[in-house]
């Protein structure tokens, strides 16, 4: 055994503190760097009025019902528009499904889906607040006909995945009102 080999365990001990003790006060300007960084979890969007009313929507449909759901864990969702501070005309809201692609037999092989919704944001007195937007999502659809009750819940929960998408989108637009 070599003087080099007898005394290196406790070189080592002693550099392993010292790296050790070093690694501590990185780790801790590292949290310190961090916390600085203006990282904060998303908060929900506030609205700016405290009630609303949804115009211009089909008797039973979806969007209408998230929208209502949404909208009504922060404000008053009225029936009648002269009452609320805001109203939400629907000008459009589709729902459609086409053929993309399909074999020489003419058995359906791709689809594609779409929900499409126009709106615009206004007063009771008339006063435009959002003008007219149109929103527009489309989701590509494999489709085989032995599998056709799958395809069938796949294809509605890829409408409600939109439609949730649709809904986000709507509420950053009314969160940046300031009526």
């Amino acid at each position: 055994m070599s003087w080099s080999e007898v005394g290196a365990p406790e070189h080592r001990r002693r550099n392993a503190l010292r790296l050790g003790s070093g690694g501590v006060l990185a780790a801790l300007a590292a949290l310190a760097a961090l916390a600085g960084c203006g990282f904060e979890l998303r908060q929900p969007l506030q609205l700016h009025f405290s009630s609303i009313a949804l115009t211009g929507f089909a008797a039973r449909s979806p969007l209408a019902g998230e929208l209502r759901r949404t909208l009504g864990a922060q404000t008053r969702v009225l029936d009648d528009p002269a009452r609320a501070e805001v109203v939400l005309e629907a000008l459009a809201d589709r729902r459609e499904r086409s053929v993309v692609a399909s074999t020489a037999a003419a058995q359906v092989r791709e689809l594609t889906l779409r929900l499409a919704f126009d709106f615009r944001v206004h007063t009771p007195g008339g006063r435009e607040l959002v003008p007219k937007v149109s929103l527009l999502l489309s989701r590509d659809l494999s489709y085989s006909e032995t599998f056709a009750l799958a395809k069938e819940e796949e294809q509605d929960a890829l409408f409600r995945e939109m439609q949730t998408d649709i809904v986000a989108q709507v509420m950053r637009r009314l969160a940046a009102i300031h009526p």
